[in-house]
C-alpha cells in the first residue's frame, strides 16, 4: 500500500485565504471546547503583519502555518515517520526537504520559535509565494512504504468539513460535539451566544468573544444578539 506523502498533499491544500480561515476557525473551536488544552492555536499579527497557526497534539507531533505578506510557509513534524530528523545522529533533514524554498520565506526554518534544541524538526515542508498559482515542496523522494506524516497531520485542513472536526474533537475531548455549531464556525458565521452554548454550555461568552476578536474572527453585533435572545425567549 502506497502512503501519501507531501507530493500528494499539495493539490489537496486549499487556497491561502481559505486555509487562513480554516486555521482561525479550528483555533476558535478548540478554545471554546477547552481553553486550557487546545490542540490548535492561531496568533493574529504574530509579528509584523504575519499570522501564525499551530497544531500540537501533545504526543510529539505538530505543524505550523505562517501567513506572511510574501506568501505561506507550512511545515509538519511526525516524530514516528521515516523522515524524522532523529533517524540519524546528528539530526538531518530528509534529502530535498528545503531545496527550492524561496528567499522570501527561507528565514522561517531558522526562526527561534521553530527550533528544538537548535534544530528545525520537520518531516514535511510546503510553501506558496504570494503570486504563485500552486503549492510547492522540495524534491523529496520516498519509497512506497515510507511516510513523512503528510497523510494524517493536515487532515482537518485538507478535509475542512464539520464531520471531520467533530470526529477529531469527540475523540480528543471525549464528549459529544454539536455538529451544527461546528459547521457555523467553519463557515465563518458571526460568533453568537447560541453557537458557544451549543458547544460548551458553561463557557463565558464574553471571554470567548474577546478571544475570537483577538483571532480576527467576527462576533455577532449586540443588536442582532439581542434579537436572537428575544426570539429564543418567545419561542
Amino acid at each position: 500500500m502506497t502512503t501519501m506523502t507531501v507530493q500528494a498533499l499539495l493539490p489537496l491544500l486549499p487556497e491561502p485565504h481559505v486555509l487562513l480561515a480554516q486555521c482561525r476557525a479550528l483555533a476558535l473551536l478548540d478554545f471554546i471546547l477547552d481553553a486550557d488544552a487546545p490542540t490548535h492555536v492561531f496568533v493574529s499579527d504574530w509579528c509584523d503583519g504575519v499570522d501564525l497557526a499551530c497544531m500540537d497534539n501533545g504526543s510529539g507531533d505538530q505543524y505550523a502555518v505562517v501567513f506572511d505578506p510574501a506568501g505561506v510557509f507550512l511545515y509538519g513534524f511526525d516524530h514516528e515517520s521515516d523522515a524524522t530528523p532523529w533517524r540519524e545522529s546528528p539530526r538531518a533533514h530528509w534529502p530535498g526537504l528545503l531545496d527550492g524554498l524561496p528567499a522570501s520565506l527561507a528565514h522561517y526554518p531558522t526562526a527561534p520559535e521553530f527550533q528544538f534544541d537548535g534544530f528545525f524538526d520537520a518531516t514535511v515542508c510546503v510553501w506558496r509565494e504570494k503570486e504563485a498559482k500552486s503549492w510547492q515542496c522540495g524534491p523529496v523522494e520516498f519509497a512506497s512504504d515510507e511516510s513523512d506524516g503528510a497523510d494524517w497531520l493536515f487532515e482537518l485542513l485538507t478535509d475542512g468539513s464539520a464531520d471531520a472536526y467533530v470526529s477529531f474533537a469527540e475523540d480528543y475531548f471525549e464528549r459529544s460535539i454539536d455538529r451544527d455549531a461546528v459547521a457555523a464556525i467553519l463557515t465563518q458565521a458571526p460568533l453568537s451566544r447560541r453557537i458557544v452554548s451549543s458547544l460548551s454550555p458553561t463557557r463565558d461568552f464574553a471571554a470567548v468573544a474577546r478571544h475570537a476578536r483577538a483571532l480576527g474572527y467576527t462576533v455577532q453585533d449586540q443588536e442582532t444578539a439581542a434579537q436572537e435572545r428575544q426570539s429564543t425567549a418567545t419561542s
